[in-house]
């Protein structure tokens, strides 16, 4: 179902039907028809359109805001800044995109040589609800700049910021066929990478999700970029600023509700700072505001919808029945609405569900260990490897610990977060690729060689 349930009060308000097989053919007709003018079209002008976007999403902020609010739930105010990090992204790659692509010259034996970027066609981004603006820019911005059109199918719980986007494009006078929203499932979804006119696919969702797509993509011989779940560790050292550590502990985990594939998840205190941690931190957590996401005074808002709320409650009672301790919450909050208490648990083990499952929610676990190398050992037995985040006043010990660590970004005192000059991907079960930075546009190209030798130089 493609639907805008408002998952502050689980009630449906708008639903919207699935696209036909002849739509969806003429969409992706569309496409490559833009595709075959659009990779002719110069720097300036692709930088123009992408300016022309960011300068609509910063008029059009507010309502924009409301309706990620209304669609997931997202504190109004945390909506706003997506859509200024947004902007930013399209900003970004209209500023620096050209200079990214430039040729590079390189110095062979004989003769000269450059490498030459160039677009590769037409894309199919598959995208998650979590940040619904943001996730799109990311995938969008450089690849429009460098000359790929794009075909997106959003998650089915946010269709007005699906048809919202579109609409940005359109009054940004986008040439028809350049992005395109698709209603379509995600089982479609998949089955449309076999179409000989797409080129390549990126995902940003679930390990079952990327490994449908890769499967296909892999198939049909497609360049595909994954970003899955994470399941990131926030180590704290004995030296670490506690006051200042246990605030950006409550941002690491709470942001987006706590929602976020880079959100802190799993909180490692060595033994002699780990009493003093803890009890601020659930201090901290239990005096959250829980309450509609449209109030400035709320500082927790609901899940994306029941079903998640559904989910994230039994994981935690099913850790619970396992042996896990309870430190704070535990239960779904006593409300309607997709709420979850602000909840840490803590006693976890590799037998229990909440150690290697990512908890996508306002649920926390709780680590004590005995050294840095314990816990250097406990942030990497992990199948994800997304992002990592260290807080201690000795850098360079942060830095020697952050080489020790299998995940894509590691911060130092400040939990793994984006923006747009920052790569961000990661490893393990956390998928491949990079999007955002300079090597985030390098992703969908061809790095074409051209060579030029005189007539007697050697074969």
């Amino acid at each position: 179902m493609i639907q805008t349930i408002n998952p502050n009060t689980n009630k449906t308000i708008k639903s919207f039907e699935e696209m036909t097989e002849k739509t969806i053919d003429i969409k992706v007709a569309n496409a490559q028809q833009a595709f075959t003018k659009w990779k002719e079209t110069s720097y300036q002008q692709k930088a123009d359109l992408l300016r022309k976007v960011a300068t609509l999403m910063r008029i059009k902020k507010s309502e924009l805001a409301k309706t990620i609010t209304l669609e997931m739930g997202k504190i109004l105010a945390q909506a706003e800044g997506e859509i200024d990090l947004s902007a930013d992204i399209f900003d970004y790659y209209a500023e620096n995109g050209e200079a990214f692509l430039a040729d590079k010259v390189l110095n062979p034996a004989f003769g000269t040589a450059i490498v030459r970027s160039s677009p590769i066609g037409v894309l199919l981004g598959v995208m998650p609800w979590n940040f619904p603006f943001y996730q799109v820019a990311r995938f969008v911005a450089p690849n429009i700049m460098v000359g790929n059109t794009i075909l997106l199918k959003h998650a089915s719980i946010v269709p007005q910021c699906a048809e919202a986007l579109e609409e940005l494009f359109a009054e940004a006078e986008a040439p028809k066929g350049l992005y395109t929203n698709l209603f379509i499932s995600g089982k479609r979804a998949s089955a449309l990478i076999s179409d000989k006119r797409i080129k390549g696919v990126s995902l940003t969702g679930s390990e079952e999700a990327g490994a449908s797509v890769a499967m296909e993509a892999g198939k049909h011989l497609k360049k595909v970029v994954l970003e899955l779940g994470g399941n990131d560790v926030f180590i704290i050292l004995e030296d670490a600023d506690i006051e200042k550590t246990v605030e950006w502990a409550v941002v690491g985990r709470m942001n987006n509700n706590g929602q976020c594939c880079v959100a802190s998840k799993r909180f490692i205190a060595v033994e002699s700072i780990a009493s003093a941690f803890i009890q601020k931190f659930k201090e901290k957590l239990s005096k959250m505001k829980v309450g509609n996401p449209m109030d400035a005074a709320t500082e927790l808002g609901p899940l994306s919808s029941e079903e998640a709320a559904v989910y994230l409650a039994d994981q935690v009672k099913r850790s619970i029945d396992e042996g896990a301790k309870v430190l704070l919450g535990g239960k779904r909050a006593d409300r309607e609405g997709a709420f979850m208490e602000p909840t840490i648990l803590t006693d976890l083990n590799p037998e229990i569900a909440a150690y290697y499952e990512e908890l996508f929610g306002p649920v926390a676990s709780f680590y004590v260990v005995k050294d840095e190398k314990e816990a250097i050992e406990l942030a990497n037995d992990s199948e994800f490897g997304l992002g990592a985040s260290i807080f201690t006043q000795d850098i360079e010990r942060a830095e020697r610990i952050a080489d020790q660590i299998d995940a894509g970004m590691v911060f130092i005192n400040h939990p793994t977060w984006t923006q747009a000059d920052l790569p961000f991907g990661g490893t393990k079960r956390s998928g491949f690729g990079r999007e955002l930075s300079e090597l985030g546009i390098q992703e969908f190209v061809n790095k074409k060689l051209i060579r030029v030798s005189q007539l007697n130089d050697p074969f």
